[in-house]
């Protein structure tokens, strides 16, 4: 199980690197950003997206002890979103132990 997570979340960190590349090097997000708040369909996703990273961040700042992670890691996942739910995830599967099974990593980090 803690391959597939792992394999997944480095699919979709990397999927979600390519597509904001590549939407980026057509149009800034500064230059959407006017026809896309006018879409009460694209506020309500922006919305729900940022809700969702806000639900993620809470879970990262159960995990970790210490302030200074945990406002780095609400930067980045404010910042890069899913890029970063997903290498945070990454990251946490990567340093369980091999016996370990994938459900530690829903528990706080050890001090």
């Amino acid at each position: 199980m803690k391959t597939t997570l792992k394999l997944l979340s480095a699919a979709i960190c990397c999927f979600m690197l390519a597509v904001t590349i590549r939407t980026s090097l057509t149009e800034s997000l500064w230059a959407a950003w006017p026809a896309y708040s006018a879409s009460p369909w694209a506020m309500a996703t922006f919305w729900d997206a940022y809700s969702g990273f806000t639900l993620f961040w809470v879970w990262i700042a159960f995990r970790e002890r210490s302030w200074p992670v945990r406002i780095l890691w609400l930067l980045l996942v404010y910042a890069l979103g899913n890029i970063a739910t997903a290498a945070y995830l990454f990251i946490a599967l990567h340093q369980l132990k091999p016996d370990q099974p994938a459900s530690d990593v829903l528990h706080r980090r050890p001090a």
